[in-house]
């Protein structure tokens, strides 16, 4: 069996074979006068990520609490530097490209609509029979399409693969969306196969930040307590062992706090660490020895143990019943949901309201007969906007009270 391509058996800087290298990136969709800047390819996605009007929204889209619930609630914007975090740390004990796993983590959730999930929904179902609304799609659409910053070219024009780990977010894709299977194309990204090690890596580390983040969030706003998540074995055994840590010269209020930080950054730890040791071994067993062997794998390489899986799997299903269905988080997922959907209802039938330059789009698809692009324009208007912004311009379509 082949040694194991780990970073302690590494120089510095240098990766394992199976990562992405530099020295066999396969480019732009579009090419760009050479650059002299010492960055990586995957360093210059992140910088153009980074000052993208996509990224700057999610810092006011919701993740489970509305914006306006409180400051120290994790956003959109929040929650991918924490996935990225996570996947920088576990990309370089692997020795791979810990750049190209932070940018298809930073990048991952640029699609996401305003209210989250229930903003999705909501065009999702306007959108039915005309393509449909995905978020992970409307990702690639706002780097590829959407983002209006450049000369040569519309979005952002990110590397090959950059772009194919936004495409295979969870695998690959046998039956593509009408849209995705347009690009594929006109730019081929191999959509049958797996991603690299670097976007299986940003997925997986998606679910770890999550869990984490939305157990804090939940406890912190009481919508959960701590002897709620001894329901759950992994949650149970980090709670267990937070508690039995000395104590004794914090206050009580202080100690709770305390307390439950230690359980969350346990239970992070636990599946991170596990998700490292499982993925090693499994490299180990597979030997590849480029990229692609890794894309030709048929299947997965970064995956849990068998054992740290199931207990992933019950701490989404407690999640799922005791936080995101919450009756308080209901009641806002709910009118969030109607407001994107009136939003989408007046701006569709009436596609002169939209500001411009949506509203020249619009009614160029209009004037072309192109009903599913027309209304593809509003689903875009609405996707990026924030959750603050979709409030005021709820307000601003019904309320006669407030100026249009």
């Amino acid at each position: 069996m082949a040694t194991p391509h780990t970073a302690q058996a590494l120089g510095p800087g240098q990766l394992a074979p199976y990562a992405v290298q530099a020295e066999g990136a396969r480019g732009r969709q579009f090419a760009e006068e050479p650059k002299t800047s010492a960055r990586t390819p995957w360093q210059r996605d992140r910088d153009r990520v980074l000052h993208s009007a996509g990224f700057r929204s999610l810092q006011y889209k919701t993740q489970v609490f509305l914006n306006h619930e409180g400051d120290f609630f994790r956003t959109r914007l929040t929650h991918s530097l924490e996935v990225a975090q996570i996947a920088r740390s576990i990309a370089r004990s692997l020795g791979v490209n810990e750049d190209l796993a932070e940018v298809i983590s930073l990048a991952h959730d640029l699609g996401h609509t305003p209210f989250g999930h229930a903003g999705e929904d909501a065009l999702q179902e306007a959108m039915a029979g005309l393509g449909g609304f995905d978020h992970n799609i409307q990702s690639l659409r706002q780097v590829t399409e959407i983002e209006a910053r450049y000369q040569g070219f519309d979005g952002l024009n990110l590397t090959w693969e950059t772009l194919e780990g936004l495409a295979k977010h969870h695998g690959p894709v046998r039956r593509p969306r009408p849209w995705l299977a347009s690009f594929d194309a006109r730019y081929p990204l191999q959509l049958e196969t797996h991603a690299s090690v670097e976007a299986q890596l940003a997925a997986i580390c998606d679910d770890i930040a999550y869990h984490g983040h939305d157990l804090d969030d939940g406890l912190r706003a009481g919508l959960l307590q701590l002897d709620d998540i001894s329901e759950v074995p992994l949650l149970r055994q980090c709670l267990e062992e937070a508690r039995a840590l000395d104590w004794s010269r914090f206050t009580p209020l202080d100690r709770e706090q305390r307390v439950r930080h230690e359980t969350v950054r346990r239970v992070i730890n636990a599946l991170a660490s596990d998700l490292t040791a499982q993925t090693r071994r499994n490299l180990e067993a597979l030997a590849p020895k480029s990229a692609d062997d890794v894309r030709r794998a048929g299947h997965g390489v970064v995956a849990f143990s068998p054992e740290m899986a199931a207990r992933n799997k019950e701490i989404r299903k407690f999640l799922y019943g005791r936080l995101y269905r919450h009756w308080r988080v209901s009641r806002m997922t709910s009118k969030a949901r109607r407001a994107v959907g009136e939003i989408f209802d007046i701006l569709a039938q009436e596609p002169g309201l939209l500001p411009p330059p949506w509203r020249e789009r619009a009614l160029l698809c209009r004037a072309k007969g192109d009903a599913a692009g027309e209304k593809r324009v509003t689903a875009d208007y609405i996707a990026g906007m924030s959750d603050r912004f979709a409030m005021e311009e709820h307000r601003r379509l019904t309320d006669l009270s407030v100026l249009g």
